[in-house]
């Protein structure tokens, strides 16, 4: 493999983990049908146990998502590429 800024053959492929926390949110066909009143039901019976769930973040379903990528260095010159 030869480096396409310096042309050296000097390189280093590494893999590299992209780590997302993503939260996970409800769909447009559950707000249709249960979202509009479970919202109002729960702040209106539910208003103090809501309020502590709300700011301690307890019922957020979070959910990780790893994705690998293959990158080249050059040890010459320090340019990197995505390897396809």
């Amino acid at each position: 493999m030869i480096c396409p800024k310096c042309n050296s053959e000097n390189i280093n492929i590494q893999i590299v983990n992209k780590v997302k926390l993503v939260t996970k949110h409800h769909g447009i066909i559950w707000w249709i049908l249960v979202g509009w009143w479970w919202i109002a039901i729960k702040w209106v019976i539910f208003t103090v146990p809501a309020l502590i769930c709300k700011i301690f973040g307890i019922g957020k379903k979070k959910k990780i998502k790893n994705k690998e990528v293959k990158m080249a260095v050059c040890q010459s010159c320090g340019n990197s590429w995505k390897i396809k």
